[in-house]
């Protein structure tokens, strides 16, 4: 029995769905850069609140952006909601983002996916952070994107310095960081 041209088309169009979906969905993975090793020990509840953006990798999502703060609190299923915002002095307003973040493993290793838009995650991986979660070195799923962060709207000189050369030695291109006005 010969195929009915519109069958025909149905099952072609089935089979491109499932091979772009095959595809899209590896990207959809998230895992930490190689060489790139997440902090350990990490609490959670302690990290929660708001950080100051001190220097980044700018991306079309925060291109311009000053006064960026990013503001974490813990979910009682473990997400973590995210709400990142910053000043948009061209546009004279503010620009907010809200999303959320998942552990990729225990919760003690500071490794995570966030998402902003739907089922599309980034990594978010805690490279740096001292003892008193006032400071953190941020990588997110490769090493284009970075960002310094901090409780504090400054840290000393000597404290930044120290956390773009632990940047350097991961592989970060020191060239692309901007800082970030606050």
């Amino acid at each position: 029995m010969p195929i009915s041209t519109s069958a025909l088309l149905r099952a072609t169009a089935m089979a491109l769905a499932i091979t772009g979906a095959a595809v899209a969905l590896p990207g959809c993975a998230v895992s930490v850069p190689q060489g790139v090793q997440p902090v350990s020990g990490f609490d959670a509840s302690k990290y929660m609140g708001t950080w100051y953006e001190l220097a980044r990798i700018d991306h079309r999502f925060e291109k311009g952006l000053t006064q960026v703060t990013a503001s974490y609190n813990l979910n009682a299923d473990g997400s973590v909601t995210v709400v990142n915002r910053g000043y948009d002095p061209a546009k004279q307003q503010w620009r907010e983002a809200q999303g959320k973040a998942r552990f990729l493993g225990q919760a003690d290793k500071a490794a995570l996916k966030v998402s902003f838009f739907g089922p599309f995650y980034g990594g978010y991986n805690v490279v740096s952070l001292d003892e008193q979660y006032h400071t953190a070195l941020v990588i997110g799923s490769s090493l284009d994107y970075m960002w310094i962060l901090s409780r504090s709207k400054t840290i000393p000189e000597t404290q930044r310095q120290a956390l773009l050369e632990k940047a350097q030695s991961l592989g970060v291109d020191l060239a692309q960081v901007i800082p970030v006005e606050q």
